[in-house]
């Protein structure tokens, strides 16, 4: 099972595996308490691409397309967080934006749905 959950939010028992999938660290967040078993900054999209997309929700199936674009050298991603997903049943996938429809989390869920 997979989840997506924004940084910020209390953690909660049933995240199971947190991963956070942002190429940067969250602003004024502790390690301790972000509670993140495992930061994924690779799997992020390009800071080129983050910049181009601005959380603009008119951009979203573009940056959708070019992000997978993007991950298609990656593969090796992708299957970890598979394999991680099958070992632990339940992850989180945890993302630091305020935009809760339109950002990479959301974008590499469905990624890994489709693939």
């Amino acid at each position: 099972m997979r989840k997506i959950r924004r940084i910020y939010e209390e953690s909660k028992r049933d995240d199971g595996y947190r991963i956070l999938v942002d190429r940067l660290w969250p602003r004024g967040l502790s390690k301790e308490k972000a509670k993140v078993d495992l930061w994924m900054k690779e799997i992020a999209p390009s800071n080129e691409l983050r910049k181009w997309f601005s959380h603009d929700p008119g951009k979203w199936d573009d940056f959708k397309k070019k992000y997978k674009r993007e991950l298609e050298d990656q593969e090796e991603l992708l299957d970890r967080i598979r394999e991680i997903e099958r070992e632990k049943r339940t992850i989180t996938l945890l993302y630091s934006a305020k935009e809760e429809k339109y950002n990479n989390a959301v974008a590499l869920d469905d990624i890994l749905r489709s693939s």
